[in-house]
């Protein structure tokens, strides 16, 4: 169980403001591509579903994101709001990586969030699809790390 004094504002219930600053922060922390740090977004015994992984806790999580981070190099996300209701957020997002063959690939999906009245994550469910894609292709060229706030989000460029 999650310890009492973690939290991670904003909290439930959302508002359309506070739940868009929560997907902001998702996409931050997941780019920042630090699996220890994206883990304590999630409470100690949250519930995971990636494609067809099913997996949980915090140690999970962040083994799961090591392994991920591995193999998808030159990883690039955008996230972006799709709907939300008392503790719960439904996002649609796509990141582009390459693999260690040099072959690039845009993932396309939707993730279910659910939130503890800390604001911390303890459900996600995500559904996942890889289209390949050639180097000329890719969209996300910022330099490694947070997108800049003035880069397209997915509606802007057709996604």
């Amino acid at each position: 169980m999650s310890q009492p004094n973690e939290s991670r504002p904003p909290f439930p219930p959302f508002t359309q403001e506070t739940a868009k600053q929560k997907v902001r922060m998702a996409e931050d922390g997941w780019n920042s591509r630090d699996p220890q740090k994206v883990a304590l977004a999630y409470t100690e015994d949250s519930i995971w579903r990636n494609r067809s992984d099913f997996f949980q806790g915090r140690d999970a999580i962040a083994e799961f994101l090591t392994r991920k981070w591995q193999t998808e190099q030159q990883y690039r996300l955008i996230k972006e709001l799709w709907t939300y209701a008392e503790n719960r957020i439904a996002v649609r997002f796509a990141y582009e990586y390459k693999d260690s063959e040099n072959r690039w690939y845009r993932a396309y999906g939707n993730e279910n969030w659910e939130f503890n009245d800390q604001g911390l994550m303890q459900r996600r469910i995500a559904s996942i699809n890889d289209l390949a894609i050639s180097a000329d292709e890719r969209l996300y060229h910022w330099p490694q790390g947070r997108r800049p706030d003035d880069h397209p989000g997915l509606s802007e460029l057709g996604l």
